[in-house]
């Protein structure tokens, strides 16, 4: 039989997403049916009657933004996406979590595969959730900078009992009630059940609600996520109440109304079964004989909502032209800015000159975290939406653009510099959903290279999106000193090069380290790690156009012939060029590379890696961390494969070995083995 037309077209809009979404986890056999079933209302109320969307143009800059950060309900995503008119077909949902799908088992987005209308990657817990925060101050900096007229729209967000035990959802949330994002309005699952059973068993004696609040949250309650009517009057009392984001908890059953699973944790990690899927289709009053079947009325429904959509992006784009005419250097700003949608972003023209002319103060020596300040003031001009901060570390880490309290973010006024506090966790999924909004020319985080550890699971994410993020990491090594060692990176570096898609670049000196700023917000694509260092460093009198292919020259044997190839990162370029004065005062030759980024290099044609590293010439490394990994590329490591120790950096580096002569000894036991 058909759906019941006795059920009004919202019912039915609700109850087509539910059977989607089961039949699509039950194709595959595998997947989570429950949330899907159990918040159906929710994305319908979303995407069918409050979101300013439009289905026909995904990447919108003032569109509203949606993100499922509970991502184990992708099922949810995909349904509402292929009903409200985006270009998700049906043939799709019935290829969920198969190879090559645009519906693979979490919502992913990046530069190849993009499922139109998903935002974000979505899927270990809290990301999503910090991923909106992110949305929602981007969103708040660009109405600020240009106008209501060009950005104003709200973030909205799905989170699951998953995402509120996670700790970066509590830093993030913390974040956000921190800078009032008011235009924020998160919609809490809250059914009592996690995949090991009833929430009882670990996280019942807590007040959520309670605990929003002190965040500086505005919070409602929906006691039945199946009344669409509260459901949508929440949603709209969180839009009016701008000066707090808003978080409303939605009491839920989930998997319902499946008869004998709905309430139970065997709704969550895995498909209903076939008799389920059935039984709970009877109960709704569907034929259990159709499978992905869309009743009459349901698409136009959703579609009445895309034509809003639509008009508002008509609206819209007569007012960007109208602020364009009336300002043509803000319109140009904001054109280059939003260049290439949430992948893009470019800066003004002029960049490459200003940061080629730094000065330095006359200054002999400088550390890399400060010639990194002195970069950001003098790029400053060049990239106006460039917004970041560091984790409560700003003082250190340098990473601040100058203007004092004009430039801060606040809850009274948006600017470009973040203070994130001792979060983290948070800093790392803001910055990702700062990017990913689009209009945020490479945000960026910072903290010491040692806490990247705090925030990994949102570089993997930054670089398995391919977002244009930097994170910047400062006291690079154990030359931190006194602090010790658990403060002083040593597998850091090698973890960071372990993820596919990052490129890590270390500069050796001043110069270096701005242009690697350039290369990170003019050429790469995907995220970027930026490690500098805390001790003062020689600026080297070299051409650094070598920095953007990864490794270059920087001092060839002074005369006669070249025996070795000494290859160092950052700081250990100078140990390397001590260590090519002994050597040649012994009558051996050696050339001097930086390789302040691997992942560039090996990027770089064959020939020229060649003629940077001849494979005829034997070849050490120095780099004051672990050794793994550098076997791709020397013959002999000089590395500290232990952890460092409280004492002053001078002291730690030579005790470690991290010193020309030991360099020099290496290379020389390597001549000797090969009869070089």
């Amino acid at each position: 039989m058909e759906a019941s037309t006795s059920r009004s077209i919202d019912q039915q809009g609700v109850d087509t997403i539910r059977t989607l979404s089961m039949d699509a986890v039950q194709k595959a056999n595998s997947g989570h049916p429950g949330l899907p079933m159990g918040m159906a209302p929710a994305a319908y109320v979303l995407y069918a009657k409050v979101m300013r969307h439009n289905p026909k143009d995904p990447d919108w800059p003032d569109r509203d933004r949606f993100v499922l950060s509970a991502g184990h309900g992708s099922m949810l995503l995909y349904s509402v996406l292929h009903l409200s008119g985006y270009d998700l077909p049906l043939e799709e949902l019935k290829k969920f979590r198969q190879w090559g799908s645009l519906t693979p088992g979490h919502p992913e987005r990046d530069r190849v595969h993009v499922t139109p209308g998903v935002e974000v990657t979505t899927g270990p817990l809290g990301q999503g959730f910090a991923n909106g925060v992110g949305m929602a101050l981007a969103e708040r900096f660009l109405r600020e900078k240009y106008g209501s007229e060009v950005m104003d729209h709200f973030t909205y967000a799905i989170v699951s009992d998953g995402d509120m035990m996670e700790g970066i959802a509590s830093e993030a949330a913390s974040i956000a009630g921190q800078y009032g994002l008011g235009k924020l309005v998160y919609l809490y699952d809250d059914n009592s059940i996690s995949l090991d059973g009833p929430t009882t068993l670990s996280f019942d004696t807590e007040d959520v609600g309670k605990r929003f609040e002190a965040y500086g949250w505005h919070v409602l309650e929906v006691h039945d996520a199946q009344d669409l009517v509260a459901l949508q009057e929440a949603i709209e009392e969180g839009q009016r109440h701008t000066a707090k984001p808003t978080l409303i908890r939605v009491k839920s059953i989930i998997g319902y109304p499946s008869p004998h699973k709905a309430g139970t944790s065997k709704a969550h990690g895995a498909a209903l079964g076939e008799d389920e899927v059935r039984a709970t289709k009877e109960v709704m009053g569907w034929d259990p004989d159709k499978h992905f079947f869309v009743p009459d009325g349901v698409y136009e429904e959703f579609g009445k909502a895309a034509e809003r959509g639509a008009a508002a992006q008509a609206e819209w784009q007569s007012r960007l032209e109208a602020f364009k005419d009336a300002d043509a250097d803000a319109g140009k700003a904001w054109d280059l800015a939003w260049e290439g949608g949430s992948y893009g972003g470019k800066p003004l023209p002029g960049l490459k000159e200003a940061l080629r002319n730094v000065d330095w103060g006359g200054k002999a020596k400088i550390a890399t975290r400060s010639a990194g300040q002195k970069a950001m003031a003098v790029m400053a001009p060049f990239v106006p939406t460039l917004v970041g901060g560091a984790a409560d570390l700003s003082e250190s880490t340098k990473t601040e653009f100058p203007g004092g309290d004009d430039e801060r973010y606040t809850k009274a006024k948006a600017g470009r510099n973040m203070f994130w506090g001792v979060r983290e966790h948070g800093m790392g999924g803001s910055v990702n959903g700062l990017a990913a909004h689009g209009g945020i020319v490479r945000p960026y985080g910072s903290t010491f290279l040692q806490f990247a550890d705090y925030m990994r699971g949102s570089i993997r994410l930054s670089a398995l999106t391919g977002l244009r993020v930097a994170w910047v990491y400062t006291h690079d090594s154990v030359a931190l000193g006194e602090d010790g060692p658990t403060h002083q990176p040593v597998e850091h570096l090698a973890a960071l090069r372990a993820i596919p898609g990052l490129t890590v670049i270390r500069p050796a000196d001043a110069n270096e380290t701005a242009e690697a700023w350039r290369v990170m917000i003019e050429d790469l694509e995907g995220p970027a790690v930026l490690a500098l260092s805390r001790q003062d460093l020689p600026v080297l009198d070299i051409d650094f156009d070598g920095v953007g292919r990864g490794a270059y020259i920087v001092s060839p044997a002074a005369e006669g012939e070249e025996h070795v190839t000494l290859v160092g990162t950052g700081a250990e370029v100078h140990t390397a060029i001590a260590a090519q004065a002994i050597l040649a005062a012994q009558g051996i030759g050696a050339r001097v590379v930086s390789m302040p980024s691997w992942e560039l290099f090996a990027e770089q044609e064959d020939s020229y890696r060649d003629e940077v590293l001849p494979p005829t010439l034997p070849r050490v490394s120095v780099e004051a961390g672990v050794s793994m990994g550098w076997e791709r590329w020397v013959d002999r490591t000089v590395a500290i494969d232990r952890f460092g120790a409280s004492a002053p950096g001078e002291e730690v580096l030579e005790k470690l070995g991290i010193t020309g002569e030991h360099v020099g000894q290496v290379a020389k036991d390597l001549l000797s083995a090969t009869n070089s």
